[in-house]
């Protein structure tokens, strides 16, 4: 395994929908998936997309924490999601903070469903049809935008809460924490 190097904003890999995986057993689709959940550790991820790393594939990594929101059985963690279709479960949606490892250092608000129904195939082939809900639906959203060329700043209903991390911890954190 190999820790990959992460696409900035900018890198026009980021901007263009990513090509359905055909063979998922192939090996070498294998070790972009080892190298992708390696990655995403190292920078202290909970998700990764393919292009992020330099490969126009619709091939997503998802690992969280079980304070954060286990995914749901039978979705195994790590998740890897190819070739996923998401569609809105709830017209309901929640504003809330994201960040992202192509735009290092930045944080902002984004509106995201609050539930959605997921269809992809695992790292073994095999359908995956299941509902997220909350923040793991709220990464998943996330990683699916890479896979068709948007970024969470293109989410973003106002540059308002455009924040450096430093910046969110002094002001912003501190607000939430007071409502």
């Amino acid at each position: 395994m190999a820790i990959l190097k992460v696409a900035n904003l900018g890198n026009p890999i980021l901007r263009v929908p990513s090509d359905p995986v055909k063979n998922i057993q192939a090996p070498e689709i294998q070790r972009v998936i080892d190298d992708m959940l390696e990655t995403m550790r190292e920078y202290r991820g909970v998700g990764l997309a393919a292009p992020q790393v330099h490969r126009s594939l619709q091939i997503v990594t998802i690992e969280l924490d079980a304070d954060l929101g286990a995914p749901p059985a039978p979705v195994a963690s790590p998740t890897v999601l190819i070739n996923p279709r998401i569609v809105p479960a709830t017209e309901q949606s929640e504003e809330d903070w994201e960040g992202c490892l192509s735009i290092p250092g930045l944080r902002g608000k984004v509106p995201r469903y609050t539930d959605i129904e997921v269809q992809a195939h695992d790292r073994r082939g095999r359908p995956l049809n299941f509902t997220a809900h909350d923040f793991f639906a709220r990464v998943i959203q996330h990683e699916y935008d890479h896979l068709i060329g948007t970024m969470f700043l293109d989410r973003m209903k106002s540059l308002e809460t455009l924040t450096f991390l430093e910046e969110y911890g002094r002001y912003w954190a501190r607000r939430e924490d007071a409502e």
